[in-house]
């Protein structure tokens, strides 16, 4: 596939990966704002019903390099569409499972396709625009990652308490339809050689296992216990099957990642402030709530309101952050839209029990600004330094530092916040989990100042990569 189709197909090949972009986004939030109404559909414990999200994101994360593998030796067009199609089945599905152990065995295959979207989009993007506007591009499409972000819990919370749970995974198959006839139409066909290297199945296994075995520690490890058996079981398994899957790949003719993508500065620069910015990111979408709902008081819907000033900033930010970087390079954006999400983060650990409602959404609206200057530019970077023979695999790394990130910043709010909740409050815990005095409070400072100081990090990552050509 080459950068010189027509205007209006590239604008057409926009729109229908924005839309499949826009969809699993909005599925995400969705399932998250529906769990309480299927654990009482299905008579079932928040324990039991929360591997309905988690299995999504076990899934989606373990098979990100595959598929985006696939898409480069077998064409991303047929890799995504044939997502398109599996995530429509498995959005079906799960609307009619009839007990938690269908739905959630249907998510992971909604899981399955949403992998082969999430590996390819950026590489059908960056083929089908020139360098000039890659950045542009791509801005547009994290556009629609965050309109999805923000009005999938109204929407859901909306359509569930009209309709019930069920229809959220219905509203996916006539629109998915509708924009895989216009993938099909629009996204141009790829120049697959025939003699395409072969697929390193030993690797995705191995790959798959071991990211997912370091994620559900991550995911699972606060409630577990962080020094449990099975946490520390997850914990070597990971480390055991990540190491023989280097080897595997460092030793393999027609590697499932390679290597050599990492020896490229630009490349592994960008890779590692993706991880830095969605540990912040991440942290702050795990911990607002428990500072507005359980802290504050607010009801869920004022604590919603709220927290819409972020996703909102960095959907009208994002796009013109990536058309900038195309006229003056991805390297100080990036620098500033990182550091001004560290500033964001510092703002929000100065937050306590008085801190005024506009003071709270000018902090957030801070981070969506930084979020929304840094995403476009440092995807665009990451992209524009692969080789095309190579870009389906950096699409992969893409997604897979953005979920890793997302379960790594989870994981560590959620350590520190629980943690010095436990040893700061005398041992007067709520039942619900949650102190009645200070701790949240000192508990949610603390947090969002490791967030801080964690993502301050990533500007410096992102100074020192080198100017890019792109």
């Amino acid at each position: 596939m080459e950068a010189s189709i027509d205007s209006s197909q590239k604008w057409g090949v926009l729109l229908a990966i924005g839309v499949g972009t826009f969809m699993t986004a909005l599925d995400t939030s969705v399932a998250n704002m529906v769990l309480p109404v299927i654990g009482q559909t299905f008579n079932k414990t928040i324990s039991s019903v929360e591997w309905v999200v988690t299995i999504y994101l076990l899934v989606l994360s373990g098979l990100l390099l595959s598929f985006g593998r696939l898409g480069d030796m077998r064409g991303h067009k047929i890799i995504y569409l044939s997502g398109f199609g599996i995530f429509i089945v498995g959005s079906l599905l799960s609307g009619i499972a009839s007990n938690i152990g269908l739905l959630i065995a249907f998510r992971g295959l909604q899981a399955f396709g949403a992998a082969m979207l999430a590996a390819n989009s950026p590489a059908i993007l960056t083929k089908s625009f020139p360098p000039q506007q890659r950045g542009q591009a791509l801005g547009l499409q994290a556009t629609m990652t965050y309109l999805g972000l923000t009005v999938g819990p109204s929407l859901g919370g909306w359509l569930a308490s009209l309709y019930g749970w069920r229809v959220v995974f219905y509203i996916n198959v006539p629109v998915g339809l509708a924009f895989f006839w216009l993938g099909s139409h629009f996204i141009p066909s790829d120049n697959v050689h025939k003699q395409a290297e072969k697929f390193d199945l030993p690797g995705a296994i191995t790959f798959m296992l071991g990211l997912g075995a370091l994620l559900l520690c991550l995911n699972k490890g606060e409630d577990w216990g962080w020094t449990s058996l099975l946490t520390l079981l997850l914990l070597s398994a990971a480390v055991i099957l990540l190491s023989v899957f280097y080897y595997i790949e460092k030793h393999s003719e027609n590697p499932m990642l390679d290597l050599n993508l990492f020896k490229k500065l630009p490349f592994s620069l960008s890779t590692a402030s993706a991880v830095f910015i969605y540990i912040g990111v991440y942290s702050s979408i795990f911990l607002m709530p428990y500072y507005l709902i359980q802290g504050r008081g607010f009801t869920p819907a004022q604590a919603g309101l709220i927290l819409t000033a972020q996703p909102l900033v960095m959907a009208v930010v994002a796009p013109i952050s990536g058309t900038l970087s195309d006229r003056i390079g991805t390297r100080w954006p990036a620098v500033f839209g990182m550091a001004i999400l560290s500033a964001g983060l510092f703002l929000l650990s100065r937050l306590d029990a008085q801190s005024e409602i506009r003071t709270i959404m000018l902090a957030l609206a801070v981070i969506g600004l930084g979020t929304g200057t840094f995403i476009s530019p440092n995807n665009s970077a990451l992209m524009g330094s692969a080789p095309k023979s190579r870009q389906g695999i950096a699409a992969g790394i893409l997604a897979t530092a953005r979920n890793f990130g997302m379960v790594l910043g989870v994981g560590i709010a959620g350590a520190i916040f629980i943690t010095t909740i436990t040893h700061g409050s005398s041992g007067l815990i709520a039942p619900g989990g949650i102190t009645q005095d200070d701790a949240i409070f000192r508990a949610l400072q603390l947090s969002f100042l490791t967030a801080s100081l964690i993502t301050f990090l990533g500007v410096i990552t992102s100074l020192v990569r080198p100017t890019d050509n792109s």
